[in-house]
């Protein structure tokens, strides 16, 4: 077993040359595409999932907010493949790189408050300063909600990284206490071995969690902002 501990986390290369553009289009395409009248019951569950995940989503959008159904539901379906498909041994997991998580955070928050300023201006002004606030702390505030604001997207990409990551690591240092009980108490090494197949299954719900919690802010701060 490597005992690198963070070792999993460097971006992969072959021949020199890296290949994180390839594994970030590696998930797309494991969702089939329908080309029949009739679909298999592959493609039935599949599409029953979106449908019922942006109905839910999407319910609290106006008509504006609503025409982001299709970039929000490929999110959720990019994160939530690429987190599941790094939980495989041997595998590299794009969204524990604070760089690419930003990479999709900061585009996304630029694009809703830039709706907001665009279609409604003073709505969007007016949470730099609450109403009824008094005069000397108009300042103060002003310089608080601009700091919250673009607080936003590190949030939202630390939060997806933070958790990916300690899912990786725990299950990486579990594993790696297994193999060396397995030498020293069998009983104990049993019992860390039950322990990693529950963290296992937790990180499996955990990646799907997250990427519902990363789309369902953007959808908040989209709701915000339309």
């Amino acid at each position: 077993m490597n005992e690198n501990l963070f070792a999993s986390f460097i971006a992969p290369t072959m021949m020199g040359l890296p290949i994180v553009t390839l594994i970030i289009m590696f998930p797309s395409l494991l969702f089939p595409t329908p080309k029949r009248l009739i679909n298999n019951r592959t493609i039935s569950i599949q599409q029953w999932l979106v449908q019922l995940t942006s109905k839910q989503m999407m319910a609290i959008h106006n008509q504006k907010g609503q025409t982001w159904s299709l970039m929000l539901m490929s999110l959720i379906m990019f994160i939530g493949s690429t987190n599941i498909l790094g939980l495989l041994p041997h595998s590299f997991t794009p969204t524990t790189q604070l760089s690419m998580n930003l990479g999709m955070a900061i585009p996304l928050w630029s694009a809703t408050v830039f709706t907001g300023f665009r279609h409604k201006t003073k709505t969007s002004l007016a949470h730099f300063l609450p109403q009824g606030t008094p005069a000397p702390l108009i300042p103060m505030l002003v310089i608080i909600e601009t700091i919250s604001l673009f607080i936003q997207p590190v949030a939202l990409a630390v939060r997806l990284t933070a958790n990916i990551t300690a899912g990786h690591l725990l299950i990486h240092l579990i594993g790696g206490a297994t193999l060396a009980l397995l030498n020293i108490s069998t009983m104990t090494a049993f019992i860390t071995f039950t322990i990693l197949i529950l963290l296992t299954i937790l990180e499996f719900a955990v990646a799907l969690i997250q990427a519902y919690v990363f789309t369902l802010l953007v959808s908040l701060y989209l709701h915000d902002n339309t």
